[in-house]
């Protein structure tokens, strides 16, 4: 009788060694979904990494362009009387409207007083929609009144920046009056030379 309640007593301890393994096993999986926790947060970096490569492709559709232009302005764009920056003096564009040109050495091509804006649009020929395209001015849109446009507002564009763009519908991002300069400069990334490009406003230069 003794050795029976033995026997059952070993049984009951070797029983409970194993559920205490199985509960170590578990322990050790109650750790998976944090592995997966960070996973699933690595998965998030990477899907904004992959985010990053659309807005790289939209720069790179930026940088494949000619943005030199053959240096004509709407003929109701006022030269500004005293700009900062005069025709022929040089400045460092602190400006990433495409790939090569922030820390550029521009030369002051052509200075103007006007409203600038960023506008977001869908190109003409089918292409990707354009976000926060900066700039066009307030003498490149069609129609326009006296009177600036303000965030929100629609317009059609009147400008060839880029293809795809004249006669596009646009919604106004931002609004800024101030002097827009046209500019040249040598591609800091390729050496190309750009030249009368449209546009970059006062802020986005620094004296050298």
């Amino acid at each position: 009788m003794i050795r029976k309640k033995l026997m059952m007593g070993s049984a009951s301890l070797a029983a409970a060694l194993t559920l205490a393994a199985c509960g170590g096993e578990e322990t050790d999986n109650s750790t998976a979904p944090e592995e997966q926790s960070e996973t699933t947060n690595e998965a998030g970096e990477v899907l904004e990494e992959i985010d990053d490569p659309e807005e790289r492709e939209d720069s790179e559709a930026h940088g494949g362009m000619d943005h030199s232009s053959d240096g004509e302005v709407p003929d109701d764009l006022m030269e500004a009387d005293n700009p900062t920056y005069a025709v022929g003096d040089t400045a460092t564009i602190q400006a990433d409207h495409m790939p090569g040109m922030d820390g550029a050495t521009a030369t002051i091509a052509g200075a103007y007083d006007t409203v600038a804006y960023s506008v977001s649009y869908t190109p003409t020929d089918g292409g990707a929609a354009v976000e926060n395209h900066k700039w066009v001015i307030h003498e490149e849109l069609e129609d326009a009144p006296e009177t600036p446009y303000a965030e929100g507002d629609a317009v059609t564009l009147d400008a060839d920046h880029m293809e795809g763009m004249e006669g596009a519908s646009a919604a106004v991002d931002a609004a800024e009056e101030t002097t827009v300069y046209m500019i040249d400069f040598e591609n800091t990334e390729t050496g190309e030379e750009v030249v009368n490009h449209k546009w970059v406003t006062e802020s986005e230069l620094t004296a050298e």
